[in-house]
């Protein structure tokens, strides 16, 4: 199990009152970031997430998709979401753990795309220290990524 070093809570239900207007914290499970054996860094459960609660939200910058087409290009890291044909979540600047959940052809976990939000739903139960995984569906890699995901039955691109 990877060393689980950034720890990343929701607020406690003892925090001061937010301001007014300001957005409540989205994520409802403790998350950590740590080095990932499927690639980089990744995403792991801090604590145990029943299945089917929502974990939280991904957040980030709103841009067009043909900003976010420009933005991919090149980039080794790609930590954006498209949400419509014409809008995507770019959240390379986030400080939201889950822009670093990866790919898995059997994942623990499933975006759903809601109003122009990005929201992460555990599809089982999720043990504290297990990584949180998505199925990528259709990517701009167009089956030219190697997956690295290591699951039975796994894909082998992406």
């Amino acid at each position: 199990m990877p060393r689980l070093s950034t720890l990343v809570a929701p607020e406690p239900a003892s925090a001061p009152p937010r301001p007014r207007g300001a957005p409540a914290d989205p994520q409802k499970f403790a998350l950590a970031i740590a080095p990932s054996p499927i690639d980089g860094q990744g995403v792991f459960a801090a604590e145990a997430i029943p299945a089917r609660r929502k974990i939280g939200e991904l957040r980030g910058e709103p841009i067009s998709v043909a900003e976010a087409r420009r933005r991919a290009r090149g980039q080794a890291r790609i930590m954006i979401v498209e949400v419509s044909e014409r809008r995507a979540i770019d959240a390379s600047r986030s400080v939201d753990a889950l822009r670093f959940a990866n790919h898995s052809c059997r994942p623990n976990a499933t975006l759903k795309l809601q109003q122009g939000r990005v929201a992460f739903h555990a599809l089982r139960d999720i043990a504290p220290g297990e990584e949180l995984t998505v199925d990528y569906g259709r990517s701009h890699h167009q089956g030219r990524l190697a997956c690295r995901c290591g699951a039975p039955g796994c894909a082998g691109t992406l």
